[in-house]
């Protein structure tokens, strides 16, 4: 069991791992080893989470949610599997975490009288600067 929160934890069975070769450099031993980690996490049918955070979640995850509700995390930054193992699984658990945190609500305000004189007077003074930048004329 992953603990996400104290009232979210996540079995490990729902995350499914596939170990890939990384690119970049790497010696001889380059074309060997399979470092990299693609992790999958079925966000959609997890138990753990409510609708409210699976759809906060797939905001958050963008490209990364799969049509089907698959969330797929790439972690390629290390040289062994298992640091790479423990980035991916890092990142799925800030992710849901990110995701539980409801937003925050925003109460409407008006500007005051004096922020919308203030706002005025600099467009007033702005557009006589430009005006004022117009052609020379051969006259002057």
């Amino acid at each position: 069991m992953i603990e996400v929160t104290p009232t979210i934890s996540i079995d490990d069975t729902e995350i499914e791992e596939v170990f890939l070769r990384a690119s970049g450099p790497g010696g001889q031993k380059v074309n060997k080893t399979e470092s990299a980690v693609q992790l999958r996490f079925d966000a959609r049918h997890c138990r753990a989470l409510s609708n409210a955070v699976f759809l906060r979640l797939k905001a958050l995850a963008g490209r990364r949610m799969t049509a089907s509700g698959h969330l797929v995390i790439t972690a390629r930054q290390f040289r062994t599997q298992e640091l790479n193992r423990k980035d991916a699984v890092a990142r799925l658990i800030e992710m849901i975490r990110e995701a539980v945190k409801p937003p925050k609500h925003r109460r409407p305000t008006k500007p005051t009288k004096a922020s919308k004189q203030r706002r005025l007077e600099t467009k007033k003074r702005t557009a006589s600067v430009k005006r004022a930048r117009g052609r020379v004329s051969r006259d002057e």
